[in-house]
């Protein structure tokens, strides 16, 4: 079954109804949301009769609940611990985290890795590993490790990186990989013979992992460690090679969210949806949602 879907808001006063909202007039089926701004702290509790509404709908709407993805925010650092208060702020932001996804009942938490920043690679994933498991100790939440493209000194640009954590993961149950298509390009990775890249990373990591797929374009060559997404079809990768990764039979049943660019002040995830579940690229696109 092809889960696909994107990133949508969460507000304060709408919360998980708001967001499954915004993803079904998309024509999505499944979505991935921030619990709050991606850039601070600022949190709103989690209201229980929004949440239940929300996932009543979702079964009138058949639709997953398990597959709905939660990313986590951008100012988690666990790879860098010369200030150990960031360092442990990093790890009690998580631990919240995790608890408002357990709140909402969701399964899955998507993590930038982190970046050691000076410290060095294997530093930073001792950092990574130690507090991840700190966090994992007693949920059912998920962590998926996301590839990242390069930029700095971020952790989690090949796939050694990654295996690395995971080995140093004591509840490995409770860990997991999310690929993004710009990142694994970005890094250097062909994406482009997908099923290939698909036979290294079973070979490093294991494809049991994989739990969630970013799917994005890139606006820069292979390998240039840069992290500008596209929109489908604008980018170096190309929208049929797209199409070859979302309708990829050993991924079949993983969440698929798009993380494309808004053009102008519009989202595009209605007409790509429409362009994936057709098949069809639209050269048209960015002149439609031209404000």
């Amino acid at each position: 079954m092809l889960l696909i879907g994107s990133h949508v808001g969460y507000k304060k006063d709408t919360q998980l109804l708001g967001s499954l909202e915004e993803a079904l007039s998309y024509g999505a089926n499944t979505f991935m949301f921030y619990t709050g701004a991606p850039q601070n702290t600022m949190r709103s509790p989690i209201d229980k009769n929004i949440t239940n509404k929300a996932i009543e709908k979702m079964k009138e709407y058949d639709i997953d609940y398990s597959k709905v993805i939660v990313h986590a925010p951008y100012i988690i650092n666990l790879a860098n611990n010369s200030d150990s208060s960031k360092y442990q702020f990093s790890i009690n932001f998580l631990k919240e985290e995790v608890a408002r996804c357990e709140d909402l009942g969701i399964k899955y938490l998507v993590l930038h890795p982190g970046s050691h920043v000076g410290l060095g690679v294997d530093i930073g994933i001792k950092n990574i590993v130690d507090g991840l498991n700190q966090i994992l100790e007693n949920t059912n939440v998920t962590i998926l490790l996301e590839t990242m493209a390069g930029k700095g000194s971020e952790i989690g640009i090949n796939f050694h990186e990654i295996k690395k954590i995971i080995t140093g993961i004591t509840n490995k149950k409770n860990i997991g990989v999310c690929l993004d298509t710009c990142h694994l390009n970005d890094a250097g990775y062909d994406v482009k013979d997908f099923d290939k890249l698909l036979d290294y990373f079973d070979e490093v990591v294991g494809l049991e992992f994989i739990k969630c797929i970013h799917i994005n374009d890139s606006k820069n060559e292979c390998n240039a460690h840069k992290d500008r997404h596209e929109n489908l079809g604008y980018g170096t990768i190309g929208f049929d090679n797209l199409i070859n990764i979302i309708y990829n039979s050993r991924l079949e049943n993983i969440p698929k969210i798009l993380e494309t660019p808004y053009v102008g002040k519009n989202a595009p995830y209605k007409l790509e949806i429409e362009m994936i579940k057709n098949k069809q690229f639209d050269d048209k696109l960015k002149e439609k949602l031209a404000d």
